[in-house]
């Protein structure tokens, strides 16, 4: 199409010379402001098109670099990266989804890190996904982090993994570093519930949904597996009210999956407060991602967090909700990759 540009180019230009002399002066004038303009454009449709490769993905980038890629060979860089990723002595990587999820909501996630040559793992807490325990039947946070337990009780005595935690997973991954303190390299909070010693998981969404004992009396999401006349066995947000909550940023598709795999949440294990000790929990190396745009945890809150019980390092993801995963799945991967290369 260039070649037949230019032809076509060089053709008018002959044209134009030719009918010179017969045209008017106003004619020819005109002939000029057309040509000027639409040189003009060509060179707007370049400019904009250098624009777009310059910056395409320009967010995703800068996520644990502050150097400039402009003119980096792509290819050199994933060379680079598998090169120092093979190096890594732990590769193996657990996620641990949060309330009413399941491990279908990593399916992005797990793609990315496998391409990278890593080993994810997304386990279905008790309950949740395509565990077919009634959730109302689970009561306590050891019962329902046991797909966790088991699977680092089984762990080979030299290995260790990297858990990351998402929302109230958080508390698997507080349990399980008080618990299993020697198989975890290293524990990464995806907007979740990292709570201190003595605290509840509940507290850490009080600021939205008020205090745990008004919750329990007045809440309209709770059920009661047991019967009314019972204490509440679980609870799970109206559809509209999740996507609002958790959605805010989700592309479409992704919402509508979450909205016919979410299941209802056991109330036991987030209601239950954690002993927490220096000697064993104290001693793990702990990662917070902040996520801005969130509404389910609000980034005041995850700042909160952090500041009354700081971690090794903290990421912010700009642009993302409750749900990083779905919202920005290309930051999310790049700060897992870059923690896992943390020596």
């Amino acid at each position: 199409m260039g070649n037949s540009l230019i032809c076509r180019t060089n053709k008018d230009a002959k044209d134009n010379g030719s009918k010179s002399k017969r045209m008017g002066r106003s004619q020819r004038k005109m002939l000029a402001e057309e040509e000027f303009l639409h040189k003009q454009a060509l060179s707007m449709a370049l400019h904009q098109h250098q624009l777009s490769q310059r910056f395409d993905g320009s967010m995703s980038r800068r996520i644990g670099s502050t150097s400039s890629r402009r003119h980096a060979d792509p290819l050199a860089n994933e060379k680079k990266l598998l090169e120092s990723l093979e190096k890594i002595k732990f590769k193996k990587i657990v996620l641990l989804h949060g309330e009413g999820f399941g491990a279908w909501c990593w399916y992005k996630t797990i793609a990315q890190l496998e391409e990278v040559g890593l080993q994810p793992t997304a386990l279905d807490l008790t309950g949740s996904g395509i565990d077919l325990t009634d959730t109302n039947t689970v009561t306590t946070l050891a019962e329902y982090s046991k797909p966790l337990i088991k699977y680092l009780e089984n762990l080979p005595v030299d290995e260790k993994v990297i858990l990351v935690g998402h929302s109230s997973g958080g508390a698997c991954l507080s349990y399980a570093l008080e618990h299993f303190p020697e198989k975890i390299s290293k524990a990464i909070f995806l907007c979740a519930t990292m709570v201190s010693n003595g605290q509840r998981p509940f507290d850490v969404f009080a600021e939205e949904l008020g205090s745990a004992e008004r919750f329990m009396k007045e809440s309209q999401f709770l059920i009661y597996g047991n019967g009314k006349d019972k204490p509440p066995t679980g609870f799970m947000f109206e559809k509209q009210l999740m996507k609002g909550l958790y959605f805010n940023q989700s592309p479409t598709k992704d919402v509508a999956l979450a909205m016919v795999s979410m299941r209802s949440t056991s109330l036991g294990p987030i209601m239950e407060k954690l002993s927490l000790t220096p000697e064993k929990y104290g001693t793990g190396r702990r990662f917070y991602v902040q996520t801005l745009e969130d509404r389910a945890l609000s980034p005041d809150v995850q700042e909160k967090l952090v500041r009354e019980n700081p971690p090794e390092r903290v990421f912010k993801i700009k642009g993302s909700d409750h749900c990083p995963f779905f919202s920005k799945p290309q930051s999310l991967h790049k700060i897992l990759i870059e923690i896992v290369q943390i020596p």
